[in-house]
C-alpha cells in the first residue's frame, strides 16, 4: 500500500465508522424521543448487532495495520491527518483491550438501562433501576482496569470526557468554587427574595413550541440541519456528522422558562457541532473536542447570553406575544426572575450560582462508587444527605433525587464535572470575546452573527483538531482560571440582589 492509498483508506474507513454511528445514534434517539415503550428489546438487539460490526471495523487487523503504517509515516501527513491517526490509534488500543463479547453486552445493557431508567423515574422506583446501574458501574470499573490498569478507574473515565482531567484536578477546582460560592449563596438567600411570578402560571405547550423555534432561529441555528424533539431529559446528539444535529427539550406548562433555557442550552451544543469545518465531516475530528469545551458552549449560550439583561429585553416582547398574561410585567422583572438564586432539587432547573453544587454532589458520589467506598444500593440515601448538607433541601422521592439525570443510564460516568468546567471556561471565553465583540449590543439588536462568528473562528471550526488544553491556550492566550467565572457570578448576584 502506498501512502496515497493509505490516506484514502483512512478517509473511507472513517466514513464507514460514521455510518454505523449514524445508525446507532438514530436508534438511541428514537428510543429517547418517540419510540413505543415496548420496543426496548428490539432496539437492544439491533444495537448489539451494529455495535459488534462497528467494533470489528474499528479494531480489526486491517484497521490497526493501516493506522500503524500511517503513524510510522506521520511526518508526511498533514496536521489533521496526524490528529486523526493519533485519536483512532488511541481508541483502537483501548477497545482491543476490551473483549468483544463484553463490549457488545455493554451496548445491550445500556439500551435496556435507558428504558428501565425512564420507567423507574416515572414510578420514582430506584430499586427497579438499581441492578442495571450496578452493572453499569461495575462494567466501567472493569473496562478501566482493562485499558489503563495503572490508573484509578475514575481518573481514567474523567480523562475520557476531558482529556487530562483527574480527581486531583477536580478536587482543586471544586475547592476553589466552594470557597467563594458558599458565602455568595448565603448572601443571596439572606437578601429579600426575587419575585418569580412572571415565569409561573399556565403556558400552553403549543405556544412554547413556537417559542422554541423563535429561539433556535434567533441563535442562528440552521433548522435545515438541526431538529427538535421532546424527551424526559433534554440532550443533543450528532447523527453521523455535523450535518445532522438533533436537540430535545421537555415542556412544563407551569413554567415556560425551563424549556426556554433548555432549548438555548442544547442549541449551544448544536451550534458547536454544526460549526465544525466541513472538511472534518465523517472523520473522528468532526464535532466538539471534549465535554468540558462542549459544555462551555451550551452554558455560554444558556446563561451568559440567555440570562443577560440584554437578551431578556430582546426576548420579552416575544414572550408577551405568545403569553399575553405577561403583559403586566416588564423585561426587568423577567431578567430578575431567571437570575434568582434559590437552592433547589433539580440540576437542570438550578440557577447559575447554585448549579455547581449539584455537580459537586454527583462528582462525590461517582468518585466513591468507583473507588468501592459506596454501594450503588446506598446512592439514594447519600444523594438525599448531600442535598440537605450542600443545598439545604429535602429530597421527597427518587424521581426528584437520584433518578433525575439520564447520564448514568447511558454509562456517562465521569461526565458531570464537565458541566462545572464548561461554565468556568465560558466566562473566560466571554472576557476574551469582549476584546473584539460588543456582546451586549449584539444581543440588544438580536444579532448573534458576530458572537457566533467569533466562536466559529476560535473554537467551532477546529472540531477535535486540538486537545482541550491546546485549544484553550490558542483561544485565551493565558492559562485557564476559574476566577473569571467566580467574578462573573459575584457580579450577577450584586446586580440582582445588591449584595
Amino acid at each position: 500500500m502506498t501512502l496515497t492509498e493509505a490516506r484514502a483508506e483512512l478517509k473511507a474507513r472513517q466514513a464507514r465508522m460514521a455510518a454505523y454511528e449514524h445508525a446507532m445514534g438514530l436508534i438511541y434517539y428514537d428510543g429517547a424521543t418517540g419510540a413505543p415503550k415496548g420496543t426496548a428489546d428490539n432496539r437492544a438487539q439491533s444495537l448489539a448487532v451494529l455495535s459488534e460490526e462497528s467494533y470489528k471495523l474499528a479494531t480489526g487487523d486491517e484497521t490497526v495495520e493501516l493506522l500503524e503504517y500511517l503513524d510510522a509515516n506521520k511526518d508526511e501527513l498533514d496536521e489533521s491527518e496526524r490528529r486523526q491517526v493519533y485519536l483512532l490509534l488511541k481508541d483502537v488500543r483501548s477497545m482491543r483491550k476490551i473483549p468483544m463479547d463484553e463490549f457488545v453486552a455493554y451496548q445491550r445493557l445500556l439500551a435496556e438501562a435507558d428504558a428501565v431508567w425512564h420507567e423507574a423515574k416515572e414510578k420514582s422506583d430506584f430499586p427497579l433501576f438499581e441492578p442495571l446501574l450496578k452493572q453499569i458501574f461495575d462494567t466501567n470499573i472493569r473496562f478501566a482496569g482493562y485499558i489503563e490498569p495503572s490508573k484509578k478507574p475514575y481518573d481514567y473515565w474523567l480523562g475520557e470526557y476531558e482529556d487530562g482531567l483527574t480527581m486531583e484536578t477536580c478536587d482543586k477546582f471544586f475547592a476553589a468554587l466552594r470557597e467563594r460560592l458558599v458565602p455568595l449563596i448565603e448572601r443571596a438567600v439572606a437578601a429579600p427574595p426575587v419575585d418569580e411570578s412572571v415565569i409561573n402560571g399556565c403556558f400552553p405547550t403549543a405556544k412554547q413550541e413556537e417559542l422554541s423555534v423563535w429561539l433556535m432561529k434567533t441563535m442562528g441555528l440552521d433548522l435545515d440541519h438541526v431538529g427538535l424533539a421532546t424527551t424526559e431529559h433534554p440532550f443533543t446528539t450528532s447523527l453521523g456528522s455535523h450535518f445532522d444535529e438533533r436537540i430535545t427539550t421537555h415542556y412544563h406548562e407551569e413554567d415556560f422558562s425551563m424549556s426556554m433555557f433548555s432549548v438555548i442550552h442544547e442549541g449551544g451544543h448544536a451550534l458547536y457541532d454544526t460549526g465544525s469545518a466541513d472538511e472534518l465531516a465523517y472523520t473522528v475530528l468532526d464535532g466538539g473536542v471534549s465535554m468540558g469545551v462542549h459544555e462551555s458552549q451550551s452554558r455560554f449560550y444558556e446563561n451568559i447570553l440567555g440570562r443577560s439583561r440584554a437578551f431578556c429585553a430582546l426576548a420579552f416582547p416575544k414572550l408577551v406575544e405568545l403569553f399575553p398574561q405577561l403583559g403586566k410585567y416588564t423585561a426587568e422583572d423577567f431578567y430578575r426572575a431567571v437570575n434568582r438564586v434559590r437552592p433547589s432539587l433539580i440540576r437542570t432547573e438550578a440557577d447559575e450560582v447554585t448549579y455547581c453544587l449539584h455537580v459537586m454532589i454527583r462528582y462525590e458520589l461517582e468518585r466513591r462508587v468507583m473507588a468501592g467506598e459506596l454501594d450503588v444500593h446506598d446512592l439514594p440515601g447519600e444523594w438525599n444527605r448531600l442535598y440537605k448538607e450542600y443545598l439545604g433541601v429535602d429530597v421527597p422521592d427518587d424521581r426528584n433525587g437520584v433518578l433525575q439525570d439520564s447520564h448514568w443510564s447511558g454509562g456517562s460516568i465521569g461526565y458531570f464535572p464537565s458541566y462545572a468546567l464548561g461554565s468556568a471556561y465560558g466566562a473566560q471565553f466571554l472576557a476574551k470575546m469582549r476584546e473584539t465583540v460588543d456582546v451586549d449590543a449584539c444581543l440588544s439588536r438580536g444579532d448573534f452573527a458576530p458572537i457566533n462568528e467569533w466562536n466559529r473562528e476560535n473554537i467551532w471550526k477546529y472540531g477535535s483538531l486540538y486537545a482541550p488544553d491546546k485549544l484553550l491556550e490558542r483561544v485565551l492566550g493565558a492559562p485557564f482560571d476559574p476566577k473569571y467565572y467566580l467574578d462573573y457570578l459575584e457580579a450577577k448576584v450584586r446586580d440582582v440582589y445588591g449584595v
